[in-house]
């Protein structure tokens, strides 16, 4: 719709001639002047009614505007068209968003009201609110988001629209009974409340970090994920504030700290630098570090050998290790100058 002022236009025509009460009614319902609609049970406040007789009044008035409805009929066909091309579904924000744009949201959802053959389907535990065209669209959409979900559980990983489609536009065809375009899957999965978009633009499952993160451990864990090396929690913090997801309170760069310290998510691997466990390293101080890879090798090793392998769990100097081999407390040195568990430490 070119031209967004028809709305505006065609409503104070409907609108026209009707009881005062009633045209207050509606527009305080459908938020025309206001911008806000408001509910049933705040408009019967302030007429000292009850609810339902607001609900009356407005259908009331929607009854007296049905001889007037003829002059919005391109505004309805062009809703049909629009909804048609979204596969005849479109979660209500951005439907509302894409035909009133900022500024005549509310005007669009009068006449998406009054509009013959356009249904709204109101939010429930799985799907946010949308209007249809078809209502064996519905039973469509709920195949196509289960199956999305499904495909999503098996990848384990967030994808883009395009690569979501990609390996979805076979499947959604085979339920649609023909092709359907990028345009009409988005539709169909950004009304599912389990299949969200980070801000990112890639699409996962609503309890994912990588979509949701909560707190500051989790988009520490999304820092690390992402730059696939070990981190000074310095780094850590200035980081997380450059996320693109909603800001927290300021981030102190101490509560990172703390907060890593005490995740088994993270491993302390250097003097303040941390990795992922994920990523195969050990939690523990340097000198269990070196009972563990000498638990593993079931023999003696070399002071190198040891160096070699410690220093791939721990960024330290190799001073430090050969510093806790001298513990015969807990390490034995053997003739050869390889470096076995202290038998009485083992035991």
């Amino acid at each position: 719709m070119e031209n967004l002022l028809a709305y505006q236009t065609l409503s104070k025509k409907l609108l026209r001639g009707l009881p005062q009460r009633t045209i207050a009614v509606l527009e305080r319902r459908f938020g025309l002047t206001t911008g806000t609609r408001e509910t049933l049970e705040a408009i019967g406040t302030t007429y000292k009614i009850t609810r339902e007789r607001v609900r009356q009044i407005e259908r009331e008035g929607f009854l007296k505007m049905q001889p007037r409805l003829k002059e919005c009929a391109q505004i309805f066909q062009y809703f049909h068209d629009e909804l048609k091309a979204f596969g005849d579904v479109k979660k209500e924000d951005t439907l509302l968003l894409h035909l009133g744009k900022q500024k005549f949201q509310n005007h669009a959802f009068l006449f998406l009201t009054l509009a013959d053959g356009i249904q709204r389907v109101a939010e429930d535990t799985d799907f946010y609110t949308y209007w249809t065209r078809n209502p064996a669209a519905i039973q469509h959409v709920k195949q196509v988001t289960a199956s999305t979900l499904q495909k999503l559980k098996k990848v384990k990983r967030p994808l883009s629209l395009q690569e979501l489609f990609l390996l979805r536009k076979n499947d959604i065809a085979k339920t649609l009974g023909r092709k359907a375009g990028k345009d009409v899957f988005h539709s169909y999965i950004e009304i599912c409340k389990t299949i969200q978009k980070n801000p990112e633009g890639q699409f996962g499952l609503r309890d994912w970090l990588e979509i949701n993160p909560k707190g500051i451990k989790d988009k520490a864990y999304l820092v690390l994920k992402k730059q696939e090396e070990p981190l000074h929690f310095t780094t850590v913090a200035r980081m997380i504030e450059q996320l693109p997801f909603p800001p927290q309170k300021k981030i102190h760069i101490a509560t990172v700290h703390n907060e890593l310290i005490k995740d088994d998510r993270f491993v302390l691997v250097g003097r303040g630098l941390y990795a992922l466990k994920d990523w195969g390293y050990t939690p523990g101080v340097v000198k269990e570090i070196i009972v563990s890879v000498l638990k593993k090798s079931k023999k003696s090793l070399s002071k190198q050998e040891i160096v070699k392998k410690v220093l791939k769990q721990r960024l330290v100097k190799k001073n430090t290790i050969s510093l806790n081999l001298q513990d015969r407390n807990y390490f034995f040195k053997d003739l050869r100058g390889r470096y076995t568990i202290n038998s009485i430490k083992q035991a």
